[in-house]
Order: C-alpha cells, then structure tokens, then sequence
C-alpha cells in the first residue's frame, strides 16, 4: 500500500567525494518512487552540520520545484547541509558544546526532534560511527517511543575501512586525486638537491588510500614522456617507498635502501598513511607525560601529533636529505567531487537503499563481502563497523611494492 514518506537526510564526520552525490542520487530515487506510484507523496527535511542539526532542531524543507535541479549535486564537493563530528552516546561532549542542556540526553532529544519532525526514513551520510548512532537512534526511538524510524545509511569514507563493505562511497575519487596532487607536488624534487618527499594521505587504520592513491599516481606516471640526458626521469618522479599501517617499518633498515637512490638520483619520495607509526609516536608522548589529543570518539586527532613531521626528522638525517618536504592530500583529495566510478556505485546504492525503505528495512547500504556475489544491500547494522585493514596481499599491492624495491 503506498504511503507518505517524510525523508530526513544529513551528513556527518569528515569530507568526502560522496557527499553531495549521495543527497542527489537519493532525491532522485525517492521521486522516481513517487512518479511509480509506489508512494503516495514525498517531503524531503535536510539537518543541518550533521548531528548538531538533529539535536539543535536546525533543518529545512526542500521546496518541490527544487527536486529536479539537485542532479547538479552530482558534480560538488564537500556537503551541501554541512558535516559535524557529534556523537549521541558521548553525552558530557554533547552539553560542552551546547547541544543538550544539562539534565537532558542527546538520544531523547534527537528522538523527540525526528518524532516532532514525523520523520519515517533517516538517511545517514557517513562512515560507520555516523551509521552505528543512527542505528541506536532508530533502535530507541521504537524501544522508549513506539515509534519507527527506517535508517538506511550510506557509507562515506575515504579510507575504505568499514566491515563487510567491499567498497566505500569516495575512496576511489579520493585516490585519483590524491595521484593528481602529488603529480604537482612531486615537482619540488627539482627544487634542492637531495630532497625528500613525503607524501602523507589519510588513514587511520587503513592503508588502502596510501595504497591505491599511489597505484594511480604511478598509473599517470606511466603515461608521462621523458626526455634522456636531463635529470629529471621517471625514475626520480617514481615512488620509491610505500608506509602503511598494516606493514611493519623497520625505518633503519629502509632508511639504508632509500640513501641509496637519494644518492643514485638525488631525490626521494615517499608515501605513508597518517595511521602510519601512531602507536609508536602516542607511546613516546604518554612516557613523556603528554597529553594525547583525542576527538569525540576516542581516536587520536592525527592532525595534532603529527606523524609527517615525526618521520621527516627521523629519515631526513638517516638518508643524508639536505631539504625536506612534508605535504598532506586529504584536504585536497576528499573535497572533491565524486568521479564516474563512486558516482555509479552511489547511485546503485540509493536505489537500492530506496527500495528497501519503503519496505521498511533498516541498513548500511553497500556491496556486502559476506554474501555470495558481494549484492548491493541493506546490511544489518551490528554486522558494520570500522577498522577494516587493507589487504597487502592483493596482487596490484604486491606488484607495485616489488616493482619499486620495497620487497
């Protein structure tokens, strides 16, 4: 029987190229659902900077005449609406910042907004701490209230890392233009003699985006002209280290390896996940009494002990490097707009994701790994978490490290 649907949406946590497209690609399901007669009418309520705007009841209605004209989100980046980092369980957070007051819970006050707000689908933007909230959200809302909510995530991460999805909104585009950035950036080789690059790209816990970001970035490389007798050669604009967290590092025994080709071309360059050493480097801060900086989840806020300028002091003086240069993608990289490749799987996604919240069947959409011939679907959100580490025995990986020396 076809209904009403009153769809919420918002986005949550950090950029990436998924998130205008997503919010395009579900307007643009949700309608075709309603021209198939297979609801009865439609309200589209954006919330506003992600949790925050549930909380502080900051949200608008899309007029109807605006519906078509949201194709355009395909080809923007960042969000629309606006991401925060908020996360519901974390009360004390929730009231320093002004959210909630000091006798209510973050996880009321959102249920009472969705049910003053009649909202009957949530659609969640965001990595895996985005869609776990909303899942307890929803799962509250029927326990305390006698009301549903039908949450169908939509999963945003640029590092790839969320069980059992084989791929996340974003990380693709991420890569390649993390290869394009680098394309540039790789230049100042030619500036000093003996310098050294590196190349630091997010990832907690995963070093698909250092991995893959590197795997397009020599694809390009490849297809780029040189001219003999000069210095500058595919060799030097080559990568000639790849740090991940799931490899172990044994910097003096690379730090050997790579001396030799600074000495050889008089230039280095390296790429490493952010997650890269950090157990090593909050180890040297805790037994020096530091305090570790952490963000409302708990993780260790990268951007603040940062691990470029640990490694840059310690390789620098073990490769005989007489200038250094540490130089960050992420920002670059996940504020771009989707490429072809996530825009397609997105947009399998939302269909999907539409699909199955009229029949009223809550999930994380995405190719399931744990399924036979990996479907697009609504995954059950207490299979979906993060932490996801990246397989290094794919064969392109191991390949690519071989062929620049590494192994």
């Amino acid at each position: 029987m076809s209904q009403h649907m009153n769809v919420g949406m918002m986005t949550s946590g950090g950029l990436a190229p998924c998130l205008s497209s997503s919010i395009a690609q579900l307007v643009h399901y949700w309608v075709k659902a309603l021209k198939d007669g297979k609801i009865a009418s439609l309200q589209f309520r954006f919330y506003v900077d992600g949790y925050k705007g549930v909380l502080t009841g900051d949200s608008f209605i899309l007029p109807e005449d605006t519906y078509e004209a949201c194709d355009a989100l395909n080809f923007l980046g960042g969000s629309p609406i606006g991401n925060s980092r908020v996360k519901l369980t974390n009360i004390k957070d929730c009231i320093a910042r002004g959210f909630v007051k000091e006798d209510d819970t973050p996880l009321e006050v959102a249920a009472q907004q969705l049910i003053a707000d009649k909202i009957n689908v949530l659609h969640t933007i965001g990595g895996d701490d985005t869609n776990t909230q909303a899942a307890k959200l929803s799962q509250y809302i029927e326990e305390k209230h006698g009301g549903k909510v039908v949450v169908i995530g939509m999963p945003k991460t640029i590092d790839n890392d969320v069980y059992p999805i084989k791929q996340t909104f974003g990380a693709d585009t991420a890569a390649h233009q993390g290869a394009i950035y680098f394309e540039n950036v790789v230049s100042e080789s030619t500036a000093n003699p003996r310098m050294l690059i590196l190349h630091e790209c997010m990832g907690r816990d995963s070093g698909y985006l250092t991995a893959a970001t590197a795997k397009a970035y020599r694809e390009r490389l490849a297809l780029q002209k040189f001219v003999p007798h000069f210095k500058t050669t595919q060799k030097s604009r080559d990568i000639h280290a790849i740090w991940i967290p799931e490899v172990s590092l044994d910097i003096e025994k690379e730090a050997a390896r790579l001396k030799k080709i600074m000495d050889e071309h008089g230039n280095v360059n390296v790429f490493f996940g952010e997650g890269t050493g950090v157990e090593e480097i909050v180890k040297d801060m805790e037994s020096n009494g530091e305090e570790v900086p952490r963000d409302a989840f708990g993780h260790v806020a990268l951007a603040k002990i940062n691990p470029g300028t640990y490694f840059s002091k310690r390789l620098a003086k073990l490769v005989g490097a007489e200038k250094t240069l540490v130089q960050k993608s992420g920002y670059f990289s996940r504020a771009a707009a989707a490429n072809a490749f996530d825009r397609d799987l997105i947009g399998k996604c939302a269909a999907e994701g539409v699909e199955s919240a009229i029949k009223g069947v809550s999930g994380c959409m995405g190719e399931d790994e744990d399924k036979d011939g990996t479907p697009i679907r609504a995954i059950e959100f207490e299979r979906v978490k993060g932490g996801k580490p990246f397989d290094t025995k794919q064969e392109w990986f191991q390949t690519m490290v071989t062929e620049i020396g590494q192994q």
